[in-house]
């Protein structure tokens, strides 16, 4: 693979030390390539819009703005041209499973080593999906493999209302947060209840919550 000073990476993560260290990993291997370090989805969203292209993101599943496995569903449906690697401190084969199956081109735990790091990130930029060696992609879980691919169908906006469903917020609340009327709201609350296959908000926040890992942090993405 030719290096080349047209890539451009994003590294979102709020730990500034280890952002470094994945920044001297990138350097290593594309040296003139564009990088930007973000600490929130915020931030991550805002860079991605205001870019023509960028090449890779390498996302930490525990950053403010995110809510389990709905900021990396979120950057899919919204940039899907972008691949997104996740890189976390979580070794979990589930979760692994479960960022590969919402659409992730890598997993990368924060355990290894730089070297193992920059391996896994030139597969992915040469095209190629990586997570650890011993982790079976194939052992699915019928219980919830249903509700993965509903969740996957969603819209990036549907996302976000599903998000602010999560916390509680009214039609009114969600209308004034995404700049929207509450007539919209409400047709993307229908398209979610329909798409997931419940009757109520709350029978989609619990069908979501099946599959996160914790609770659900607080959306900083206006």
């Amino acid at each position: 693979m030719t290096e080349t000073a047209a890539y451009h990476f994003i590294i979102a993560d709020d730990h500034p030390l280890f952002r470094g260290a994945l920044r001297q990993t990138l350097v290593t291997l594309f040296a003139s390539a564009g990088i930007t370090e973000v600490g929130t989805l915020e931030d991550a969203v805002a860079d991605l819009d205001a870019r023509d292209e960028v090449d890779l993101v390498l996302l930490d599943l525990s950053m403010p703005g995110m809510r389990g496995y709905s900021g990396l569903m979120y950057l899919r449906a919204q940039y899907p041209a972008v691949p997104v690697v996740i890189v976390s401190a979580t070794e979990d084969h589930q979760t692994i499973r479960r960022c590969m199956e919402f659409g992730a081109a890598g997993f990368i735990p924060k355990s290894l080593g730089i070297d193992v790091i920059r391996d896994a990130v030139r597969v992915v930029m040469d095209g190629g999906m990586w997570v650890p060696d011993d982790v079976d992609l194939k052992a699915a879980d019928d219980d919830v493999a249903d509700l993965v691919q509903r969740l996957s169908s969603l819209t990036p906006q549907q996302v976000r209302v599903l998000m602010m469903l999560s916390e509680g917020l009214l039609n009114k609340q969600i209308a004034y947060e995404l700049g929207v009327s509450e007539a919209t709201v409400k047709a993307h609350v229908s398209a979610i209840l329909q798409k997931l296959g419940v009757e109520s908000r709350t029978q989609a926040v619990i069908a979501a919550s099946k599959i996160e890992q914790g609770q659900w942090q607080a959306v900083t993405q206006d």
